[in-house]
């Protein structure tokens, strides 16, 4: 195992541990080295299953065009979600759990059967897809100031903090993926609005290039699985005493409440 790749490791799970954001690893591992920022995340990720965490499902990150262009990447990543992570509707939020938090909200999917093809199509995720919730994706940082590049994010579990979802699941012929709208309010002000559109332009194809991902380096999505496909409007930062509520048309809403 390089050696750089184990500091960059040892460096996220000290900042993880300590609550105390630290610098980038990027020096280390270089800013667009790819396969050094999933072996990174790999590392701390089968750290948390020796302590006893349970992986449910992954998260997909940067499938918004302008902040890949930002970050000069042409592809999203994705981050490993554990139970732990998980909030239910309306559950108040101790907010130091999350270093630097912010919202997004996504549309979440929870498959039912395994996804194990090299190639998959729109067609197969609808027919491995359960249901869908409304979420919201309460990211953070590792990296002290957010200040990431593409491997210091990857590395960081793709910036995952906690998710939280709907209580009503909905069948994906039941609304529009594509076109239905979303708003974000924090106390009743708007605050982010969107659509299923701005993830990658259909929340499916993020679905579709995450199960292609997962199968080719042999873990593929499994039934019962949860899929954050991604943010379909900008993040906002979060800060003890909010109350974010998103609505997601056709899909229902979904709140967090951030305790003081």
């Amino acid at each position: 195992m390089n050696n750089f790749i184990e500091q960059a490791a040892d460096r996220l799970w000290q900042a993880h541990s300590s609550s105390q954001p630290c610098a980038p690893v990027r020096d280390l591992i270089g800013a667009s080295d790819v396969a050094a920022a999933y072996a990174v995340q790999q590392i701390n990720t089968e750290r948390w299953i020796n302590q006893g965490r349970r992986l449910v499902g992954r998260k997909i990150g940067l499938t918004s065009k302008a902040v890949q262009k930002q970050l000069g990447v042409d592809q999203p990543d994705f981050g490993m979600l554990f139970a732990d992570m998980c909030v239910a509707d309306g559950e108040a939020i101790d907010i130091s759990r999350i270093i630097q938090p912010k919202i997004e909200a996504e549309i979440a999917l929870v498959i039912e059967r395994p996804l194990t093809y090299a190639n998959h199509t729109v067609a197969d995720i609808i027919n491995a897809t359960a249901y869908a919730l409304p979420a919201l994706e309460i990211v953070g940082s590792r990296v002290a100031n957010w200040d990431i590049r593409l491997t210091d994010t990857i590395a960081d579990n793709a910036s995952s903090g906690l998710f939280v979802l709907g209580s009503r699941p909905v069948r994906l012929d039941a609304f529009d993926i594509v076109n239905c709208g979303m708003l974000m309010e924090r106390r009743g002000d708007q605050v982010s609005i969107g659509a299923g559109a701005a993830c990658l332009g259909n929340p499916l194809h993020a679905a579709v290039w995450l199960a292609d991902v997962m199968a080719s380096v042999g873990n593929p999505l499994q039934a019962g699985d949860i899929i954050m496909t991604g943010a379909l409007g900008p993040m906002v930062v979060a800060a003890a005493g909010d109350v974010f509520e998103a609505r997601i048309e056709g899909l229902g809403q979904v709140s967090a409440s951030f305790g003081v």
